[in-house]
This record gives structure tokens, C-alpha cells and sequence, in this order.
């Protein structure tokens, strides 16, 4: 028999297991994935003059700039866009909480890196697989993705796609733009090979979810998110 799994505990623990994620990618520096990657090159930029200023916090903030290119588009704000701001706060304070706990992770040997790179990867699929299972509104992302495909009627995975490769564009070129940067950052090797399997881990852990569980909500609040 299948076990209960609440949508909003799917939605608690699928933040924090994306937060966890992305922590341990970074601490391996073998490249962001391409959705994250631009956030990461803004903190990386900005927190060469500012100490204060965090990884989290270009999250968010990145992330409202693209809630308000989205309601632009759409002519209007819904109020799912407020939540997924909300969602994308949250998401920000616990990833800087995770990168503190990563800079007590000794050693940047290959081994560890590797070991960081790959949980990571893992980690990030098991989290945005959870996310699909609940109704809270995601990060802004996955809504600008899923609203614009929506409003021009367009596949909704072409679109994926096509944002990844914005993204990941974006990314270079600030990678080039930014004085100081000698070299690519946030984008590598590692970037490429999660564009290449990252679907493919959750669908995995998807299918793995709905084996064994059966998310229903615990409370009455699907329709405040619509």
C-alpha cells in the first residue's frame, strides 16, 4: 500500500532539498545549472563590493525581476505571482543557511568535489520532483516557464528548453562582461552535464515518488494559489 505524502510537506522539503542542492554544487566548482547560473554570477559580482550581499539574496532578487518581466508579458499580476516571490524568499534564506553549513565542508580535493557535485545533482532532482507534486506556487523559474507556455499556447518542454538556453547564454556573456572574471564562472563542464541528465533524474525520482506515495493536500488552500 502507498503512503500519504502531504503537498505541502512535498513543498517544505522540496525547498530545502533544492537550497541543499545548489549549496553543494557550488561548493564543488564544477559549474551551476543553467537556471541558477546568472543569480550565481550577479552574487558573485555584486559581493566583490558589498560583503553583506549573499547568494540567497541574488536569488530572490534576480527571481522578482523576472516576476515582474512575466507580468509584463501577461499584462497583469496574479496573485500566484506574490506567492512565488514568497517561495523564492524562502528558498534564498535557506540556501544561504546551506552554504554556511558547506563552508565547514574541509578540503576541496577531487574526491570531495566529486562526492559534493554529484549529491548536489541528485539532490536538486529529488527537490524539484516534490515541487511538481504540490500546488504551492514554485519559484519564479519554473512559473515564468509554465505561464508563458500557457499564454501563447506553446510546448510546454520546447519552452523549457528554450529557457535554459537563454540562461545559460545570459551566463556566458555576463561570465564576459564582469571585469574580473579571467575565466567562465558558474558555467562549465558541470553545467552541461546537468543540462544533459537533469530531466532524466526527475522523471526518475518522480516515478519513485509515485510508486511508493500518494501526495494529498492537508489543508484547504489549492484554490488560494490558483
Amino acid at each position: 500500500m502507498k503512503r500519504t505524502f502531504y503537498t505541502e510537506a512535498a513543498y517544505a522539503i522540496g525547498i530545502a532539498a533544492l537550497a541543499l542542492g545548489t549549496a553543494l554544487m557550488e561548493k564543488a566548482d564544477y559549474g551551476m545549472s543553467m537556471v541558477v547560473a546568472p543569480a550565481y554570477l550577479i552574487y558573485l559580482k555584486i559581493s566583490e563590493y558589498l560583503s553583506w550581499f549573499t547568494f540567497g539574496m541574488a536569488e530572490y532578487s534576480f527571481q522578482a525581476l523576472l516576476i515582474l518581466i512575466l507580468a509584463l508579458v501577461m499584462q497583469g499580476f496574479k496573485r500566484k505571482y506574490l506567492f512565488s516571490f514568497i517561495t523564492a524568499f524562502i528558498y534564498g534564506n535557506i540556501l544561504d543557511l546551506m552554504m554556511k553549513a558547506m563552508a565547514l565542508i574541509s578540503g576541496d580535493g577531487i574526491t570531495i568535489r566529486m562526492i559534493c557535485y554529484t549529491s548536489g545533482l541528485v539532490v536538486c532532482a529529488i527537490g524539484v520532483s516534490l515541487l511538481f507534486k504540490t500546488y504551492i506556487s514554485p519559484e519564479a523559474y519554473e512559473l515564468f516557464v509554465k505561464e508563458i507556455s500557457s499564454r501563447f499556447g506553446f510546448d510546454i518542454n520546447r519552452t523549457k528548453t528554450v529557457y535554459d538556453c537563454c540562461s545559460c547564454l545570459a551566463a556566458i556573456a555576463m561570465s564576459f562582461l564582469f571585469i574580473g572574471f579571467g575565466r567562465f564562472e558558474g558555467v562549465k563542464l558541470g553545467t552541461v552535464l546537468c543540462a544533459l541528465v537533469n530531466g532524466s533524474l526527475i522523471g526518475i525520482c518522480s516515478r519513485v515518488f509515485d510508486r511508493y506515495f500518494d501526495f494529498t493536500d492537508a489543508l484547504r488552500l489549492r484554490k488560494t494559489f490558483e
